[in-house]
């Protein structure tokens, strides 16, 4: 059903054949890395359930602040290649083989150099031996998954998103079957680190086998080539290390305003988060390689982004009104109540922030895939600088009041985002956008108050009901409202009976 949009409005003037065969390429594609998703998010909620009641609040706390600075060091390692290579290997698969061979060749270099870094930085800020050491050993066990992943970049250029998505899925069974015996073992933290190294060799495994089924061309090292992905990746780098320094400043100042108590509630809420935002990910890698053919026309252009604009506004809609409504149930059936209760209001308070936030995803893919980078990793820039001037204030304000300042972290966080909302919308290529997007948007938030009014005039339902008729109730909304029409379901279900043949 999350991917029931994955065309244009029907009613529309009829498009080109080729315009056709775009739309149905973007639902397949999104249609692998749903399936994909759905797998990993379900492994993925065991396994972070797992963590947290084996952790604890405290334990689990420690793991999301290393996590953390893992991830922000591996935006460094990564250096923009992604959003680069794609559109590189889109328009010229014969450069396959070289752009993935120097770009794995890159990430595993940089993984290196970047241990001093994060090793002195975690004991400047005081964390102790046994933190750094473990936010060392992180970045180590995290490579091989890595590279797994830098794989991808070209299995979604060829538009083999079922390949990319599988290579995710061996991660997280792997993942998974090694960790849960591992923590019954009482190995903790340094036992789930090696539980991931394990893991990520799997999946590194994975992709290689899938690489060479794909018909690519072999793997191969350039310096002109490691030149021009350091050069250009400079500045999609300066946007993803903004995008991604927000989350470690919010982790580092929460630790230093709020008990170590309060970091494990918001770890909690934000390994939901995560799962939540997947989809605008998977409908902008989906879309990705599509928009950068039609960059160079602009009503080209227009007609693409529109048509991921539209699923994406619907999913987005859903994803706050569903966390919103079912945050407390979502923390109590993960985490349980007893030691992460709390978690909830975070989520709750974040609800509207995360419609924006799947909004402002896709604008940057549409920036990039248009060669505008520049201008939007300053709006990123920009807004980390309000979102952590706001962390100071506001997380001290909601600990003091409410015992959370992982609230005042949420809420400092959708503040800063309408930073990066105005700033896409100034990038942005004129003509990109249109009058009907408007509309559409309304129509989202229409569905979605329509939604949530039923739900405050209806008694408290289980979630096994609660959840099924959210879903129901919000898509009946929106085809009432014309965000969805039958046609696209209809669509739809016609692509997912060919899709299996084209994955």
């Amino acid at each position: 059903m999350a991917a029931s949009t994955l065309v244009t409005d029907i009613r529309a003037a009829p498009a080109p054949a080729a315009h056709h065969a775009s739309r149905a390429t973007v639902a397949r594609n999104a249609l692998c890395l749903v399936a994909g998703q759905a797998a990993t998010t379900a492994l993925a909620i065991v396994l972070s359930a797992a963590l947290g009641r084996s952790l604890g609040a405290t334990d689990f706390g420690v793991y999301y602040l290393i996590t953390t600075m893992s991830t922000f060091a591996y935006v460094v390692v990564e250096w923009g290649q992604p959003l680069f290579v794609i559109r590189q290997a889109a328009r010229d698969p014969s450069r396959s083989g070289e752009l993935l061979g120097t770009g794995l060749a890159l990430r595993a270099a940089l993984a290196i150099v970047v241990i001093p870094p994060v090793g002195a930085t975690a004991w400047a800020l005081g964390y102790g031996a046994h933190t750094t050491a473990l936010a060392v050993l992180l970045i180590l066990a995290g490579l091989p998954f890595f590279l797994a992943q830098g794989y991808g970049m070209v299995f979604r250029a060829h538009d083999q998103m079922g390949r990319d998505a599988g290579v995710s899925v061996a991660n997280k069974m792997v993942a998974l079957a090694v960790t849960l015996p591992v923590l019954a073992a009482g190995a903790g933290i340094p036992g789930v680190l090696v539980a991931q190294a394990v893991a990520g060799l799997a999946a590194l495994a994975v992709a290689m086998r899938l690489y060479a089924r794909l018909g690519a061309p072999p793997l191969r090292t350039s310096r002109a080539t490691a030149r021009e992905l350091l050069a250009a990746g400079a500045p999609i780098l300066a946007m993803t290390a903004a995008a991604s320094v927000q989350p470690y400043l919010d982790a580092v100042i929460l630790s230093k305003l709020a008990p170590a108590v309060v970091v494990g509630w918001f770890g909690a809420a934000k390994s939901i988060l995560g799962t939540l935002i997947a989809p605008a990910a998977i409908l902008g890698a989906a879309a990705y390689p599509r928009i950068s053919r039609a960059s160079a026309d602009r009503a080209e252009l227009r007609a693409e982004v529109r048509s991921a604009f539209r699923p994406l506004l619907w999913l987005g809609a859903l994803a706050g009104t569903g966390t919103y409504l079912f945050a407390r149930t979502a923390i109590g059936l993960i985490y349980g109540t007893r030691g992460f209760g709390p978690a909830a209001s975070v989520l709750e308070v974040f609800a509207p922030g995360l419609f924006l936030l799947f909004i402002d995803i896709l604008l940057g893919n549409v920036i990039y895939a248009s060669g505008g980078g520049t201008g939007f990793a300053i709006a990123k820039v920009l807004s980390v600088v309000v979102g952590t001037g706001l962390d100071f204030v506001l997380i001290p304000v909601f600990q003091h009041r409410f015992g959370n300042g992982g609230i005042g972290v949420v809420v400092a966080f959708a503040l800063s985002e309408l930073v990066v909302f105005a700033g896409a919308l100034m990038v942005l290529r004129r003509g990109t956008l249109d009058s009907r997007t408007l509309v559409d948007v309304a129509r989202a938030l229409g569905a979605a108050a329509v939604t949530i009014a039923l739900f405050r005039w209806l008694p408290v339902l289980p979630p096994w009901m609660g959840i099924p008729l959210c879903l129901a109730c919000f898509t009946a909304a929106s085809l009432a409202l014309g965000l969805l029409s039958g046609r696209d379901v209809r669509l739809l279900t016609a692509i997912a009976r060919r899709s299996p043949a084209s994955a």
